[in-house]
């Protein structure tokens, strides 16, 4: 196949090149604001806490509170915390940078294989570089059919389908829509449950003494959402079990939690924070790892979130070792998880 842009066969001499014979693999994540000053944190928050899938309330009664109230404090805040994780060589937050590694690595196993009828980027829910610019600029490249593969192991409604909502949206701007797939979400993934084992293994081996548990904590969601349908929660419990099993170790010696609890709600139980502030104080845990399989790569949530506020209760609870595993990011095992998957969804296009 050639990607190159020709007049159609037995067309009339003043038609218009056509681009063509590329298959797209689009991955997408969450999205990273352009920079950690108040106006990038306010347009990035915005439109995050704008989506209907994030904040379900009533937007006349959501919007005066996020636009007066909210926005006009939370970029300060949030803005210190990215300042705390940014990455100043590159001028951009982690989550860019490890997701255009992935992109990257991706790109390369997938060329080994299907050499260049394969065109692979990357996009972000919110923030740049937009999913209706990389639907855009694959259509142009001659991209007849693109695969979109959200980031995310596990199916939310705030994470997967928000993302799957944004990539139909930029379809339909399309004036010759390519034909599309979504990637199922991946979360018991046998070669993603063994780089999740592996990530473990390393990180305990390497440890001064052996944690004597390990927190498996979630981005964590409105409880109701559960009781609407939502599957995330299972999945999130699946994962658990299979990367326990995978490791042949005892129920005690792993727990799972949820984390990044935001509004007046009850969400997801046991909240992460309390939850390793209680094993340090109520069970005497004096040594913990955390890791976190719902994030693909290291971002706010982990780097800050994680190795900094939820290190900080484990220790203040009387806690002495913390242990923060980092996300799979463009680990090897990872990128091999994640090539058997698009490899498998590509099926019937390219064998």
């Amino acid at each position: 196949m050639s990607d190159a842009s020709a007049q159609p066969a037995h067309a009339p001499a003043d038609h218009p090149n056509v681009a063509s014979g590329k298959t797209g693999v689009l991955l997408a994540n969450l999205g990273t604001p352009d920079h950690y000053s108040y106006w990038p944190m306010r347009r990035y928050l915005s439109e995050f806490l704008s989506d209907r899938r994030v904040i379900d309330y009533s937007p006349w009664k959501w919007q005066p509170l996020l636009q007066l109230i909210i926005l006009s404090k939370r970029p300060f805040t949030s803005g210190a915390a990215y300042r705390s994780i940014w990455n100043e060589e590159q001028g951009e937050s982690p989550l860019m940078t490890i997701t255009r590694a992935q992109t990257e690595k991706l790109g390369r196993a997938l060329h080994d294989r299907y050499g260049d009828q394969v065109m692979v980027d990357f996009c972000m829910r919110y923030g740049n570089p937009s999913t209706q610019s990389k639907v855009r600029a694959m259509a142009q490249a001659g991209c007849r059919r693109i695969l979109f593969f959200p980031l995310y192991p596990h199916y939310a409604g705030a994470t997967s389908a928000t993302a799957n909502d944004q990539f139909f949206r930029a379809l339909m701007q399309e004036t010759w829509q390519p034909t599309a797939r979504v990637v199922d979400p991946y979360f018991e993934q046998p070669h993603y449950i063994e780089a999740l084992a592996q990530s473990v293994e390393r990180a305990y081996a390497q440890a001064e003494k052996r944690p004597e548990i390990l927190v498996v904590s979630y981005h964590g969601m409105p409880k109701r959402y559960l009781m609407q349908g939502d599957p995330y929660h299972c999945q999130c419990q699946k994962t658990t079990r299979l990367l326990r099993e995978r490791l042949g170790w005892d129920e005690t010696e792993i727990t799972t939690t949820f984390q990044s609890v935001f509004g007046p709600e009850e969400w997801l139980r046991p909240y992460t924070v309390q939850e390793v502030a209680r094993l340090a104080r109520e069970e005497g845990r004096k040594r913990i790892a955390v890791i976190a399989p719902a994030f693909s790569a290291d971002c706010i949530e982990t780097l800050e979130e994680i190795n900094e506020e939820i290190r900080e209760s484990f220790e203040s609870a009387g806690g002495e070792a913390f242990t923060y595993i980092p996300c799979l990011n463009d680990d090897d095992a990872h990128i091999a998880a994640l090539t058997e998957v698009v490899t498998d969804n590509l099926k019937g296009w390219l064998d």
